[in-house]
């Protein structure tokens, strides 16, 4: 009895241990939520958000023939269907500069509007386009820029009628591509084993190994150009390196998830937010060396795929089945005299 007694209270003292530490690992709460989640009439993925040169009026585009308009700063969104005949298509970008936008997707898709949506009309893509557009970029009135999911780049100075390459080789099949401001891009492959860089006056792609046996999820440029990886097993990496061969120590915002880092986004020079599988988004004041969860958003039925901040003051995170988050913090209370 003596035996099953001790036997008992190092039980006991084993789990009250276990708890403590749970309790000690357990990420802190944000609090205030600074997000509205808004539900659209669809259950297409979104995959992009742009507005006009008037910040009331913008679009989003996503799987299933999706795009939505608003008249409202983002507040509510309508349905704004395109006829495309038979073929179905999956909308993978918006952009606009001004009130001449371009849309993007697959399997072959580019379409182009001068004034701001209200008639788009399909510019026609080459057969031997090397893969499907990936994103599309509006520079300057009549200008811009097409990637394919391939790799290959493009340019077009009259409205879509002519383009010109500007990387002579593709990069190969890849799970995401992103472009800075100043016109770089990073892509990483299909499988996540490596990724590849590319600047303006390049002709081809610079390939490079992944810097830990971790998969690459995703990357992508901050604010002032740094380059950030989101790996497998929900960790991440910074680099100021122009090369991107030099990388911060591993950070993992929340250690033992179960739940992958999705997408990665600046507010501020400082202010980080990371998104992830069913409604995980995370906040980092200090540049990623502490982090707070927003509980309030765990219950949306969603993973959150992309963060998109248009300024420090309006942004958004895309998800699945119609889910739209709008950056709505609480404003700030005015001193009282002394």
């Amino acid at each position: 009895m003596k035996f099953l007694g001790q036997t008992f209270r190092r039980l006991a003292i084993f789990i009250s241990l276990a708890f403590l530490c749970l309790g000690c690992s357990r990420i802190p709460d944000l609090g205030a939520n600074p997000w509205t989640v808004i539900r659209l009439e669809t259950d297409s993925t979104f995959a992009d958000l742009a507005f006009t040169d008037d910040p009331q009026h913008g679009w989003l585009v996503g799987t299933k023939e999706t795009i939505f308009e608003t008249a409202d700063g983002g507040a509510t969104w309508q349905p704004r269907p395109i006829d495309l005949g038979e073929e179905k298509a999956s909308f993978t970008s918006v952009s606009f500069n001004g009130q001449e936008g371009w849309i993007a997707g697959k399997p072959s898709i580019l379409l182009h509007t001068e004034d701001g949506g209200q008639n788009w009309s399909r510019i026609p893509l080459s057969e031997k386009l090397p893969g499907a557009p990936y994103s599309v970029t509006a520079l300057a009135p009549q200008t811009a820029e097409m990637i394919t999911d391939l790799g290959a780049i493009y340019k077009t100075a009259n409205g879509g009628k002519n383009w010109k390459a500007l990387v002579q080789g593709a990069v190969g099949v890849a799970r995401t591509i992103e472009r800075s401001s100043d016109g770089r891009y990073v892509a990483v492959s299909a499988r996540g084993n490596f990724y590849s860089t590319w600047e303006p006056g390049q002709v081809e792609w610079t390939p490079h190994n992944r810097n830990s046996s971790r998969r690459l999820q995703k990357m992508g440029y901050g604010r002032d150009g740094q380059l950030w990886l989101l790996a497998r097993g929900g960790q991440l990496q910074f680099s100021a390196d122009p090369n991107a061969e030099e990388w911060s120590d591993v950070i993992s915002p929340q250690s033992k998830s179960s739940w992958g880092l999705l997408d990665l986004a600046f507010r501020t020079p400082e202010e980080v937010w990371v998104a992830g599988g069913s409604g995980n988004l995370l906040v980092s004041a200090d540049g990623g060396q502490t982090w707070a969860k927003d509980r309030q958003l765990e219950d949306v039925p969603a993973n959150l795929y992309r963060i998109l901040f248009l300024d420090d003051q309006r942004g958004y995170v895309l998800g699945q089945n119609g889910i739209l988050l709008k950056y709505s913090p609480a404003p700030e209370t005015p001193a009282e005299p002394a």
